[in-house]
């Protein structure tokens, strides 16, 4: 499957990912940053082949891009191109998506926010 958020995955690096993420992650929501995470954790795994960990970059190099199709500064709708690329990202990869790596980002998203909309994460997780 070719990745077009190829040209985007010169934009990830691990600390742009933390940084976009600690700016804007109240704004930007729980559904989002749980799905960056799930995305980050799956490219963290040795078995994740190496065409997944591309999609991952490029996905998540959107994400952290700071210039992309809506403007993340937007409330609400500045966001809704970085969800639909995230779960375009989650959808292509969800194979590697296993319960560790849920685990692992819920535990992060717990660590950010205290408690997290469980109705919100289920929803995301019913995409794969």
């Amino acid at each position: 499957m070719k990745n077009p958020f190829k040209k985007y995955g010169d934009e990830y690096s691990e600390l742009k990912l933390w940084e976009k993420i600690k700016q804007f992650a109240k704004q930007a929501g729980q559904k989002t940053v749980y799905s960056a995470l799930l995305l980050y954790y799956a490219y963290r795994r040795k078995d994740t082949p190496t065409w997944a960990k591309n999609v991952v970059l490029g996905t998540l190099g959107y994400f952290i891009a700071p210039i992309d199709a809506l403007p993340d500064l937007t409330p609400l709708i500045g966001y809704t191109d970085d969800l639909g690329v995230l779960s375009f990202g989650l959808v292509t990869i969800a194979s590697y998506i296993n319960e560790e790596v849920k685990g692992n980002a819920r535990e992060r998203l717990q660590k950010w926010f205290g408690e997290y909309n469980e109705e919100e994460l289920n929803e995301v997780d019913k995409q794969l």
